[in-house]
Order: C-alpha cells, then sequence, then structure tokens
C-alpha cells in the first residue's frame, strides 16, 4: 500500500449539485397558453393585411389599367366631318363615350365615361376581389377605384430629349 500522502489524487470536480424541480406556482398555469393564442391571433392577422392587401394593389392596378385603355378607345374616336371641313381635329363625343363604354363591357366591368372638352376623355373603373384571410372578420372584399383621361393629340409634338 501506498503512504496516505502519496495516494493519486483525483481531478478536480465540481461537487454533485441538487436537481432543481420545476416548481410552477398556480396563478402562472396556462399562461403560455394564452401567449400563444394572442402570438397566433397576431400573426394570422399580419398574414391578412399582407395576402389581402396584395389583392387590394392588384385590383387599383387592374382598374387604372382598364380606365387607360378605355380612355385610350374614347380619345381615338375622331370627329370625321370636323376633321374634313376645317381640318379640326376634335373627339366625336357619341362615338368616345360608346367606344370606352364598349371596351369597358368587354373587359368585364362597369363604369363611368365623360368628356372633358372636345379633346379628351375620362374614365373611372371600380374593382372588386374577395378576400382570403380578412373575410374571417367579415370583410368579403377590397374595392379599388381608379381614374384615367387620355387626350387626343393632332400631328406630330416635338420629342423630349
Amino acid at each position: 500500500m501506498q503512504a496516505p500522502d502519496q495516494q493519486l489524487q483525483q481531478p478536480d470536480r465540481p461537487a454533485p449539485r441538487k436537481e432543481r424541480t420545476a416548481v410552477t406556482r398556480i396563478e402562472e398555469r396556462g399562461s403560455v397558453t394564452a401567449f400563444t393564442a394572442v402570438l397566433g391571433l397576431a400573426l394570422l392577422i399580419c398574414a391578412g393585411l399582407v395576402v389581402d392587401g396584395g389583392a387590394k394593389i392588384q385590383a387599383y392596378r387592374e382598374a387604372y389599367a382598364v380606365a387607360e385603355e378605355a380612355a385610350r378607345a374614347g380619345a381615338g374616336q375622331v370627329d370625321i366631318d370636323h376633321a374634313y371641313a376645317g381640318g379640326r381635329f376634335e373627339i366625336d363625343a357619341s362615338r368616345a363615350l360608346a367606344a370606352a363604354r364598349a371596351y369597358l363591357s368587354s373587359s368585364g366591368h362597369s363604369g363611368n365615361a365623360s368628356l372633358s372638352g372636345n379633346r379628351t376623355v375620362q374614365v373611372t373603373v371600380t374593382v372588386s376581389r374577395p378576400t382570403v384571410l380578412i373575410s374571417l372578420i367579415g370583410i368579403g372584399s377590397v374595392t379599388a377605384t381608379a381614374s384615367a383621361s387620355a387626350r387626343m393629340f393632332q400631328g406630330i409634338e416635338q420629342g423630349r430629349s
């Protein structure tokens, strides 16, 4: 046997700790569930704003595009009698409004067409899109309204640099 002062020494180890046991207070029970429910609802609302907000933007872009094209269709209707008689190019009011309305109906949209002076056609279109997520809170669709105008020009204008 070895002398006590020559005994092998073991490496330093931390002293064993007492294991902690989870103590749940009665008033804290279920707090994670409530937090998760509130957080889930907040995320669902954010997703609804993103998805259905995108639908609103898409509806506006479509309304604006249709309004522009309908206005162009109307502005292209020249009053031929004035053009041949005096060389003045003006819009034929009845044909212009009919052309703008025909474009609206062929595109499947409704709107209003009007004249501003004798060279400009203005069109307003409203487009609705169904909602996906915010329909859960009672908002079934989003609506966007856009207006556009087109002006008839005569001849060639100087180009822009």
